[in-house]
């Protein structure tokens, strides 16, 4: 079998690698670059294989920087099965609508200068209607759940713990005579989290394809998060300013919906408005909504108390662009938890926009910002912010809390590795990382003993 690694290769998003295996090409993940704009266009739009030949597509989850180029796939030529989880194609299927929408957005924003200045038209990397047809191809399996893909490859899924139906991909494979497993881990989640269960062990594996997207860093615990959290809502009502939160539509949305609503039963936060202003997010918590069957046992107990983890009278979900807007017209003191978690599109910009030169106000980030993402800029403090072309002198309060990451933590990462068999385990490949996070993982991994660890760069191609 070969492996070509031809995305989150030293960074942390466009996951996709390639196997070719008993003459097949399976596609492991087909998600979207997120970076400089016009590289990304690029990368996006330009698929590195030819898509009429991949056979089939194996997903573990639907965070668009695993799933959002698949109606790109689709277009492309690809013919197969996608394989995936029930709640990632549910996910999937409000995703990539919202995914595509925001790429029609875009060119049409850019093609209005592009027309003034007497340049060719562009056209999006896919549309609506590339994303609606290929919701057709998805195939779906619960957790434990074999089936085979491919002529001598079984895939199983286990749950990894990320998001909402997120799956470790095991891959059972006989070639040449020869029977071994490869595990692909996706993102891999945490223990003791709200909301989901901890990442399931998964047996017998001979080759790992590891996520490290915090493979040089430790996360805080959700109880210290908590704390935090409380922390900065109560400063912030006491300044009589907005915590402003970006967040992802999926997973940490709910997980922050969660954390406050738990907050305010008991009394540790002010009777404060808050506001979920995303049609994504919104969609995204029905879903949750749809699949208790993922949910832990903590969160069982919530609901038989309050019913509905996502919902009480303090929070509002806003669908409408109206209703966003007159947010604007409003000084009280108020939460608003909005999309995208890097502050790349969506109306977070808007927000962000209206409010990071208030110093009563905060801008609370619960998520990993990427290099040469807006929400990296204001993290690391810039003190001019370009946002929809013009500048704003940032004054807001900027926090961080990752506590609430859904990525496992360097301790994690290794606890989890440590308790498969090492010694069966021959090769591990450490991808979706940055160079620090993914060289420091492997460190860490050959310090346990772990013999064969590799970092692949984008395109190489190992043999196993």
């Amino acid at each position: 079998m070969n492996i070509e690694f031809l995305g989150a290769a030293r960074t942390v998003t466009g996951s996709m690698h390639l196997l070719h295996v008993n003459g097949q090409r399976i596609l492991l993940e087909c998600g979207l670059f997120q970076g400089h704009r016009q590289e990304a266009f690029e990368r996006n739009r330009h698929l590195p294989f030819d898509a009429s030949t991949i056979d089939v597509m194996v997903l573990s989850h639907a965070h668009i920087d695993h799933s959002g180029n698949i109606p790109n796939l689709i277009r492309s030529g690809f013919q197969g099965n996608i394989y995936a989880t029930f709640a990632t194609r549910d996910l999937c299927s409000i995703m990539l609508r919202d995914a595509a929408h925001i790429l029609e957005s875009d060119i049409e924003y850019m093609n209005k200068k592009r027309r003034r200045e007497g340049l060719s038209l562009l056209e999006p990397t896919y549309t609506t209607e590339d994303a609606i047809r290929s919701l057709r191809h998805f195939s779906s399996v619960d957790y434990e759940r074999a089936v085979w893909i491919a002529p001598n490859v079984k895939l199983t899924f286990y749950d990894a713990g990320h998001i909402l139906g997120s799956a470790l991909c095991a891959l059972d494979i006989t070639e040449d005579g020869e029977s071994y497993r490869l595990l692909f881990t996706g993102d891999l989640g945490r223990p003791d989290m709200p909301i989901l269960c901890d990442p399931q062990p998964v047996p017998n594996v001979d080759y790992l394809i590891t996520e490290s997207t915090y493979g040089s860093r430790l996360h805080g615990t959700f109880e210290d998060a908590e704390m935090e959290l409380k922390r900065v809502v109560n400063e912030t009502y006491a300044r009589g300013g907005k915590v402003i939160i970006p967040a992802f539509s999926v997973g940490r949305t709910q997980e922050i919906v969660y954390a406050l609503h738990a907050l305010h039963t008991t009394g540790q936060i002010p009777h404060v408005p808050i506001f979920v202003d995303s049609p994504l997010s919104t969609n995204a918590t029905e879903v949750f909504r749809l699949h208790p069957e993922y949910y832990d046992q903590e969160t069982y107990q919530f609901m038989l108390k309050y019913r509905d983890p996502f919902g009480f009278g303090q929070l509002r979900y806003i669908r409408q662009v109206e209703d966003s807007k007159a947010l604007n017209d409003r000084h009280e003191p108020m939460i608003i938890i909005s999309a995208s978690g890097m502050c790349e599109a969506g109306r977070i910009l808007h927000h962000l926009k209206n409010n990071i030169e208030d110093p009563r106000n905060t801008v609370l980030f619960v998520g990993f910002q990427a290099q040469h993402t807006l929400g990296r800029r204001i993290l690391d403090g810039y003190e001019d912010i370009s946002i929809f072309g013009d500048k704003y002198r940032l004054r807001a309060r900027v926090e961080s809390i990752d506590g609430y990451s859904a990525h496992a933590d360097r301790a994690e990462l290794l606890d989890y590795i440590g308790r498969l068999d090492s010694q069966r385990l021959r090769q591990v490949f450490v991808v979706h990382g940055e160079e620090e996070a993914a060289f420091n993982l492997k460190q860490g991994l050959e310090e346990m003993g772990v013999g064969d660890v590799r970092v692949p760069e984008l395109g190489e191609r190992a043999q196993i």
